[in-house]
């Protein structure tokens, strides 16, 4: 068995990665530490995500590194942000028993001015994306002339991102005895002729094959109408408790739009995508990394880059369009030798980029069927008495329940007791799963109905996805939740509709509502549902008890300076709200309620909810939502109390 220390490594970097829970090199760290090692000639390494190419070519340039010399003496190009900053935080890792490495991270969205501020003080290493290393040396805030190793990672990436250019511009002020290396998961025609015209005496090594995906991933596919696709996410969500993946979708637009959906649904949601400032994406991930978000929609360029352990899950809202992307999409789970499942979510006419993936990838994709509402129902009471029984409550805590903490309970039969239990965590599923229980799509049917049906869902699919029309989605969510209002909880208990003067225009997300009812009542966040937010006002519906603890805990709190007011939704005497609906519509919403209008506008534009105020969620379960802003978060308080929550 092969070790770190065989490869001729330092002794302190050995030591460095021991402590960090390596053990033995991957098939590629094998193969390209040895060729970096000897710098007698280029490398080009060809290997999937997930497979240690970090470490491949960090390992050896911390092992050439001289910390005496003042220059810098090696550059490594990645294409995102987020990229730049994981390779950044494992060289750190890796170099942490070394004496005086200076290793700094330069990328675009974050201020030029601090970044050259760092680079003045002096980097042995630096990370870089293409174009905010193009500006620096425009500048002359960069040296790179002595550069000794350059790398580029994810090199396939980069030119896919038209950064051809760049990078060649880039290589060019660079010397000539230095040494290349190349790393990508997929070897182009463009990769090829850099190669060919930059690099010199090449060795080529790869892991796997080339184009291929991982062999512990899992490959699934399930059909679905068009429309029922986000029905069909969430029972995949639900059917699997431990659910911590990524959703990836086509467009900046749909990523955002699908992220709302989950958290207006009570799902632990965010997202990623080019629109958010670097300091939003540095949270989110930060979120996600942590697993206080669960579930991540994200754009493929976004996800560049995203190195996270222990993801169980990729979800292909839709498949890519350059096929090699799914490649990458895939690798965000099975890493370090973990298994995973990737889910290609298809309607009948998207079958073919399924087949084109099989043949160029040599892989092959199984059928799943989406969970019926039976099926999740069953196996989440089932989850739900394992865990119960098995739980060791005489070694869980040295507080013992008092007698009055429990006598309510010990006044129960034994059948009512645990009815109330289970309808209790069955009310979680806040999806009406006794309708439409079956999503799934025989793709060998063909017949003119649904051949035309199909159609017209691809037609809706692009309109939605690729022109940006909200109109559509919007609808079906608005029906979608009218359909699965009643029922909502399980307990039996008639939802209660109510109304808060607060809105979008206060800059608020589904997620920050939520955590402001619980900040004030403790009510938590999945007691609320179906939150529609309109400018200087929202309605959102709860049970029985939830609505009188509600109604109660809103004493003296301002949001930006006025009173907030929540009341009964007008009308609202039957089960699911029904009646508030229609006279909701009867016209203005601010002559239906007036109490919309209490303390004057509120401070802010009216912004669209997908680019307002990110705040965290509360729980540890798969739902409670975050989110993320470009707008100024608002205050809350209690009045009379100078302390913000």
């Amino acid at each position: 068995m092969t070790t770190f220390s065989d490869l001729g490594l330092h002794e302190n970097i050995v030591s460095a990665i021991t402590e960090l829970g390596f053990e033995t090199p991957t098939e590629i760290q094998q193969k390209a530490i040895p060729v970096f090692i000897e710098r007698t000639s280029d490398l080009v390494a060809l290997a999937q995500t997930g497979t240690g190419k970090t470490a491949a070519f960090g390992l050896p340039i911390l092992h050439h590194l001289d910390t005496e010399k003042k220059f810098t003496q090696a550059l490594i190009i990645s294409p995102t942000r987020e990229l730049c900053i994981q390779i950044t935080n494992d060289l750190k890792k890796y170099s942490k028993n070394m004496r005086g490495v200076r290793i700094t991270a330069v990328y675009g969205g974050s201020s030029i001015s601090e970044q050259i501020r760092e680079l003045r003080q002096g980097a042995h290493i630096i990370v870089a994306t293409p174009g905010r290393l193009i500006d620096l040396i425009d500048r002359k805030a960069v040296k790179i002339e002595q550069v000794e190793t350059v790398v580029l990672d994810e090199a396939d990436e980069m030119l896919n991102m038209g950064f051809q250019e760049d990078i060649e511009s880039i290589l060019s002020n660079t010397p000539e005895d230095k040494i290349t290396g190349l790393f990508s998961a997929t070897m182009p025609k463009a990769i090829r002729s850099i190669a060919n015209k930059y690099l010199k005496e090449t060795v080529e090594v790869s892991s796997g094959k080339k184009n291929s995906t991982s062999t512990d991933i899992t490959h699934q596919y399930a059909v679905v109408q068009a429309k029922e696709k986000l029905p069909a996410l969430k029972r995949i969500i639900d059917f699997n408790e431990d659910f911590f993946g990524i959703i990836f979708c086509t467009t900046r637009l749909e990523t955002q739009e699908i992220s709302d959906s989950l958290m207006k649904a009570g799902y632990n949601a965010d997202c990623l995508h080019g629109d958010l400032s670097q300091q939003q994406r540095d949270k989110v991930m930060g979120k996600f990394r942590k697993r206080v978000i669960k579930i991540l929609c994200a754009t493929d360029v976004a996800a560049r880059g995203i190195d996270v352990n222990d993801i169980t899950h990729v979800i292909h809202y839709h498949l890519p369009d350059d096929i090699e992307n799914y490649t990458h999409r895939s690798g965000r789970t099975a890493r370090a030798g973990k298994k995973g499942i990737s889910i290609a979510l298809l309607h009948i006419r998207e079958a073919y980029k399924m087949h084109q993936i099989e043949k160029i990838a040599n892989m092959k994709f199984e059928k799943f069927l989406i969970p019926k509402g039976e099926e999740i129902i069953a196996k989440r009471i089932q989850n739900f008495v394992t865990d119960f029984t098995e739980f060791d409550y005489k070694e869980a805590s040295d507080i013992k329940p008092l007698n009055e903490w429990i006598f309510p309970l010990m006044q129960m039969e034994k059948e009512e007791l645990v009815a109330r239990i289970m309808a209790k965590e069955l009310s979680k599923l806040d999806t009406n799963y006794t309708a439409h229980s079956d999503l799934n799509v025989d793709e060998t049917s063909r017949s003119r109905g649904s051949e035309r049906g199909s159609d017209r869902g691809d037609r809706g699919d692009r309109r939605g996805s690729d022109r940006g029309e909200r109109r559509g989605s919007d609808r079906g969510e608005r029906g979608m939740e009218r359909c699965s209002r009643r029922d909502k909880f399980s307990d039996g208990e008639p939802t209660t509709r109510l109304f808060i003067n607060l809105g979008k225009k206060d800059n608020l997300r589904y997620d920050e509502m939520r955590e402001m009812i619980f900040q004030n009542t403790k009510v938590s966040g999945h007691h609320i549902k179906d939150i529609e937010m309109q400018g200087v006002f929202s309605f959102f519906e709860t049970d029985a008890q939830s609505a009188e603890r509600i109604l109660t805990g809103f004493n003296n709190v301002e949001v930006n300076g006025r009173e907030v007011r929540i009341s009964r939704a007008e009308g609202n005497q039957n089960e699911g709200g029904r009646s508030a609906e229609r006279s909701e519509r009867k016209g203005p919403r601010e002559r239906t309620y007036p109490s919309a209008r209490v303390g004057g506008s509120s401070s802010g534009g009216d912004r669209k909810y997908g680019s307002s105020s990110r705040g965290s969620s509360t729980g540890s379960s798969s739902r409670g939502g975050s989110s993320s802003s470009t707008a100024s978060k608002p205050r809350y308080k209690k009045r009379n109390d100078d302390t913000s929550w």
